[in-house]
């Protein structure tokens, strides 16, 4: 129950609002209790002084004659006792019950609480200055009452608050449950859609049934899609060619076992036992560069961003990894570097990236050619080329050289080198262009990385 997103919006609703009502609650209590005390000390004191009024002298000695309305000013109805004391300051009590509180009042009036018979009871106290004969005394008068009227007033001023507030709870909350039932409508039967769409078809939310604070979410779950969408198609596009590519070598060497096992001849079987090798190499090559375009295809620059390569260390290795290759074919292989020459990115791959842009260069030149590895560093990015004397490529095929396994010209390799560095070079957000050189044969392949952010 805790997961559901309606309960626990409803929570937090509640939460505040339960606080508000409670903190409310005793506001309004203290505020109903400060009321009735003022009506019940109001009450007194007007008691107090009709019987303060009441003092006089007779034959040179006070004495009190208590009116009854002095009494009926504090009349209830639900039976409050009323206890009053009349006495002189420092002395006897002239009327009134004997055993209320001797209080000395420090003001006048005095309100108080106190206990009379074991009963609580709101109490005042009045001081009254009587002359007579040249005479002065002071006179005490103490009025007191439970306090059962004054409990009750409070009651009926704060409970229907509290009601009033109780309601306000249960009606936002039913509100609050009707509205998120019509708000998360929308989102529901987008979720309906996306279960009933066929399985082959492409799944895609529309964000414009759904409210702002949702669309944020379905955008960044259409991302995710996308993302998935993409590593399907590669795998499936890794897959097709892979059977594709690997069915034809895989038969070959099939045939040449079953050549070799109906031979009698050692020479003929230590032949073909070497074309079984060539065959086997070229199908371990093969494999290696599937893998590497999978691995390239599945490459995020997110993943490195944050990782500096110098391309001049790369290059270096590669250089020093394709240098026998290049003497055997009596080809020149050269470098030149910019000091500026830190990208971010994967050595890894990029090792692969120039490894193979260099092998091919390598492969298409003539005996006596030239390959040059060049590193330019500018203000708008990191320039890396290779720049060959082979035949170049035709204008017309610049774009499908970067297909896999396609092949500009008859030779060796798999058709994948090209693709394995546009893959590459997406991953890193560079941009590759190639080209042929100006008045002469010769191809240059140039990759530029965008400069570095914040740099």
């Amino acid at each position: 129950m805790m997961n559901s997103l309606r309960l626990r919006l409803l929570l937090w609703l509640l939460l505040p609002t339960t606080v508000f009502v409670i903190a409310a609650g005793f506001i309004t209590r203290s505020n109903a209790l400060h009321t009735a005390d003022l009506l019940q000390d109001g009450a007194l004191l007007s008691s107090a002084r009709v019987m303060a009024g009441d003092v006089g002298w007779q034959d040179g000695h006070l004495y009190a004659d208590v009116s009854p309305s002095a009494i009926e000013i504090l009349s209830s109805p639900h039976a409050d006792l009323v206890f009053y004391s009349v006495r002189e300051a420092g002395g006897d009590m002239i009327a009134g019950t004997s055993d209320f509180p001797r209080l000395e009042p420090k003001t006048s009036p005095e309100w108080y609480d106190t206990h009379v018979d074991g009963r609580a009871i709101r109490a005042v106290s009045v001081v009254r200055q009587l002359y007579d004969a040249g005479a002065s005394r002071r006179v005490i008068v103490s009025v007191g009452r439970t306090t059962r009227e004054r409990d009750a007033m409070a009651a009926q001023l704060w409970w229907p608050q509290m009601l009033v507030f109780a309601s306000i709870v249960c009606i936002s909350a039913i509100v609050v449950c009707v509205g998120l039932t019509f708000e998360l409508h929308p989102l529901m039967r987008v979720a309906k859609g996306m279960v009933e769409s066929p399985p082959d078809a492409s799944v895609r939310l529309h964000a414009e049934p759904l409210r702002n604070e949702l669309r944020p979410i379905v955008d960044a779950f259409n991302k995710s899609l996308d993302v998935i969408a993409r590593q399907t198609a590669t795998q499936r596009r890794f897959i097709s060619d892979a059977a594709h590519q690997l069915r034809t070598p895989l038969t070959l060497l099939g045939t040449q076992l079953q050549y070799a096992r109906r031979q009698q001849d050692v020479a003929s079987i230590k032949e073909t036992l070497l074309a079984m090798q060539r065959s086997n190499r070229s199908l371990v090559s093969l494999t290696n560069q599937l893998l590497l375009l999978a691995q390239a295809e599945a490459a995020d620059y997110a993943h490195f961003e944050n990782r500096p390569v110098d391309l001049r260390d790369v290059a270096t290795d590669v250089i020093e990894q394709l240098a026998m290759l290049a003497q055997r074919r009596q080809i020149e292989l050269a470098a030149q570097f910019d000091a500026n020459s830190v990208v971010m990115g994967s050595a890894q791959l990029l090792s692969v990236l120039l490894f193979n842009l260099v092998d091919n260069a390598i492969r298409y030149t003539k005996a006596e050619g030239h390959v040059v590895v060049s590193i330019a560093g500018e203000p708008s990015g990191v320039t890396l080329s290779v720049t060959d004397d082979g035949p170049g490529i035709d204008a017309s095929l610049r774009e499908r050289v970067f297909e896999p396994f396609f092949r500009a010209a008859d030779g060796e390799g798999s058709g994948l080198g090209l693709a394995i560095v546009r893959e590459i070079a997406r991953a890193h957000r560079a941009e590759i262009q190639v080209r042929n050189l100006d008045g002469a044969s010769g191809l240059a392949v140039s990759v530029r990385f965008a400069p570095e952010r914040g740099g």
